[in-house]
């Protein structure tokens, strides 16, 4: 029997890609908006489209990278992916037209497309099989650490130097994690030839399907945080407590999901994944009846709690189902799926707040979670006949 150890040399490795990637990819989306407003003058909503230009691209790329990864090898796409993401980083130093930023950027999202495809498919192999949500569950933490550390530098550095500053910071960031993928040894024990179709019923991993829509879902509705939290937070007067949110969101996803991810080993996904549906609802209710400081932050944890351990379980059970050579496939179906979900729950969302409001946006939120707990047992049921 192979290794039960987690935090083997490749685990911490590919972590720490997967960490210096993100972080660099959240520092740049919520500087690059301001940057471009206040020193090139461009409207709001063309700020917008330079956040979105690189989630589009990595939506349109995701697909087609799980046949990327079985063509050319985890491993080979790892470094080829990581390569380009610190080339197209480096670049952001000599950009200065509108035009040629959204062309960086819609570049910049293919190589990152690739890259964390490759990164979540190589941990998904790293990981024993039996310890996999415990294991999804902590190289997953690179994401959620990165949602903090990356808008506390970028703004932070922003602040007190200067854009350019930061962009150097995030060029070392980047060629750091270049080094990190060289030592990753190759994740494959064997390099098989492997034939692969371009055809759209080979791009997805049917297997996937299911609990990728939850996922969908699931992020539809988180887009309302990653999206808008400051902005109720500054329509609801608490801004001098919006900073904290991501912090204390992280602290508590950091605490509760050792625990969480040996609970979901050892009883199983609706044990675990029902109840955190039921936090990540209770969460949103605490926002939307959130009038100090203290409640805003007591919403934040639940959600930490419930939000947090979501995805890493939902990507446990999907390759769980499906075999090694198929891991890329499954990575590259649950992300298309879920990157979706936010960048349409950031439009819709944004479209249904101006209507309603922040507190009753937040109350249905809560109800539109429910039912998604309701779907996931309904699709657990299904997916225990097939």
């Amino acid at each position: 029997m192979a290794s039960q150890k987690i935090w083997t040399k490749n685990f911490i490795s590919i972590g720490l890609v997967n960490l210096f990637v993100f972080i660099t990819f959240y520092a740049l989306l919520t500087t690059l908006p301001l940057y471009v407003i206040g020193e090139w003058g461009i409207s709001e909503a063309k700020a917008g489209l330079v956040v979105t230009m690189m989630l589009l691209s990595a939506i349109l790329v995701r697909p087609f990278s799980g046949n990327l990864l079985s063509l050319f090898g985890k491993k080979k796409m790892l470094v080829i992916g990581v390569c380009l993401f610190t080339v197209t980083t480096i670049f952001y130093v000599f950009v200065h037209s509108y035009i040629t930023l959204l062309i960086l950027r819609f570049l910049h999202g293919i190589s990152f497309a690739i890259l964390t495809t490759a990164t979540s498919a190589i941990a998904t192999d790293l990981v024993p099989p039996n310890r996999r949500g415990e294991g999804l569950g902590y190289f997953t933490m690179s994401m959620n650490v990165a949602i903090v550390i990356g808008p506390f530098i970028g703004l932070t550095i922003q602040q007190l130097f200067s854009y350019s500053v930061l962009l150097v910071l995030l060029n070392v960031f980047a060629i750091i994690s270049v080094f990190c993928a060289f030592i990753v040894q190759n994740s494959e024990k064997i390099e098989d030839k492997v034939r692969v179709s371009w055809s759209m019923k080979n791009l997805f991993e049917p297997k996937a399907l299911l609990f990728s829509i939850i996922g969908l879902l699931v992020a539809f509705a988180y887009a309302s945080i990653v999206s808008f939290i400051s902005v109720f937070a500054e329509d609801a007067g608490l801004s001098h407590v919006s900073g904290y949110f991501f912090l204390v969101f992280a602290c508590a996803m950091l605490l509760s999901r050792p625990f969480l991810g040996r609970m979901f080993d050892l009883k199983g996904p609706i044990f675990v994944v029902l109840p955190c549906m039921l936090l990540f609802s209770l969460g949103f209710i605490g926002l939307a009846f959130a009038s100090t400081g203290t409640i805003f932050l007591i919403a934040s944890a639940i959600m930490g709690v419930g939000y947090g351990s979501l995805l890493p379980f939902l990507l446990s059970m999907i390759v769980n189902k499906v075999p090694a050579s198929r891991s890329g496939y499954a990575n590259a179906t649950f992300y298309t799926l879920y990157d979706a979900g936010v960048a349409i729950g950031s439009f819709v969302l944004g479209l249904i707040v101006s209507g309603l409001g922040f507190q009753s946006l937040y109350f249905y939120l809560a109800i539109f979670v429910l039912f998604i707990a309701i779907f996931f047992v309904i699709f657990v049921k299904i997916d225990s006949k097939s």
